[in-house]
């Protein structure tokens, strides 16, 4: 094979981790060694992030690794979202993992104080995730800087990437998210608080599309329910069509007044959708973007699947549904994947930031 995943956990963050799962990928491979590493490790890590890249360069006898740390991880046969753990792929046939030439799709990993959008939309096509720290290391404080590294090193630069070389690449984006309504305009408002869209107050206007059982709730499901606000700076309807979209959740609503409060301003004239997480419509969409992928990817040799913590097993009731979907439609195909705090996606015309989301990459050797 000329890719092969590894996994390990345990009770606490320890250089031997990596080596475990270095192993455990080449032993998968049937090698003995590898050119090319990918590792992941948990958020618990932060402080303990360097000897780790070390053990595993050396279990792989290579100084191309590269990886950051995040909140879960996971192969194509195991995961963790509590523990610590590492995971990795070992690449050692002839897709190989180099610095990126101009034009080139980009595996990224960064911070999020260095996640910059002149960065991230510089018309380069990225892929990847935010690199976080695990609460329990950072007092409690969710989605705190983590680390990211490559050539067997941490970068103190805050973000890292690397391409494929030898390998042709499919990607696909899952968002996962029903539609309620078309865009609609913004007529009346008072900073956070939604008075009217269109004709209809704020509130008849997402009512109106929710299920009677919904509508009739004292608190509606705000961690369902979002309003999808299309990137500036492009065409609105283009931007919804090619998941160029923000997520804003709902704070509040007032059912005397009409209103919906979300959790940041809107001025006049600005636009959005309301949108719904229901598990059975994500799934129904990531097997959709599967499909497109599998247009494209000729037998794949390994996959990387960069997933939202919020879209993980909590969301589809303990079974990660998505993992599953890739397991379906590609079997027998490596995969290594995060549960991350925001993913890296390549969007049309140019790379964003999104949530709530799956990024797929599936890697082909070039014949």
């Amino acid at each position: 094979m000329i890719a092969a995943t590894g996994f390990a956990e345990g009770d606490h963050a320890t250089p031997e981790l990596a080596t475990i799962a270095v192993r455990n990928a080449l032993a998968g491979a049937g090698s003995e060694f590898a050119h090319s590493v990918i590792l992941l490790l948990s958020g618990h890590f932060i402080r303990h992030a360097q000897p780790a890249i070390s053990a595993a360069s050396r279990a792989a006898n290579c100084l191309q690794v590269c990886g950051c740390t995040v909140p879960g991880l996971f192969t194509e046969q195991e995961q963790s979202q509590d523990q610590p753990a590492a995971a990795a792929l070992i690449l050692c046939g002839s897709v190989s993992l180099r610095l990126p030439h101009a034009g080139q799709p980009r595996l990224s990993f960064a911070v999020p104080s260095h996640l910059k959008p002149d960065w991230v939309s510089d018309g380069n096509r990225r892929f990847g995730t935010v690199a976080t720290a695990a609460a329990e290391a950072t007092h409690g404080q969710r989605g705190a800087e983590g680390q990211v590294w490559a050539q067997g090193k941490l970068n103190d630069g805050g973000r890292v990437e690397m391409a494929f070389h030898g390998g042709s690449l499919s990607l696909g984006i899952s968002r996962g998210v029903k539609p309620l309504t078309p865009l609609l305009e913004v007529t009346d408002s008072d900073n956070f608080e939604i008075l009217q869209l269109g004709d209809q107050t704020a509130l008849d206007s997402l009512l109106r599309q929710l299920d009677p059982d919904i509508r009739k709730l004292d608190e509606l499901p705000q961690q369902r329910i979002f309003a999808a606000l299309p990137e500036s700076g492009i065409d609105p309807e283009l931007a919804m069509q090619h998941g160029r979209y923000s997520l804003l959740p709902i704070l509040r609503v007032n059912r005397d007044e009409r209103s919906v409060t979300l959790a940041a301003p809107l001025p006049l004239h600005a636009r959005l959708a309301w949108v719904l997480r229901e598990p059975g419509a994500a799934e129904q969409d990531m097997r959709t973007t599967l499909e497109n992928i599998a247009a494209s990817a000729t037998a794949p040799a390994f996959g990387l699947l960069f997933s939202c913590i919020g879209r993980g097993p909590y969301f589809y009731q303990g079974h990660d549904r998505d993992i599953a979907a890739m397991r379906e439609r590609f079997p027998d195909t490596p995969l290594l994947g995060a549960y991350g705090a925001g993913e890296i996606a390549p969007t049309m015309p140019f790379s964003t930031m999104i949530s709530y989301s799956s990024v797929i990459a599936m890697v082909s050797h070039d014949v």
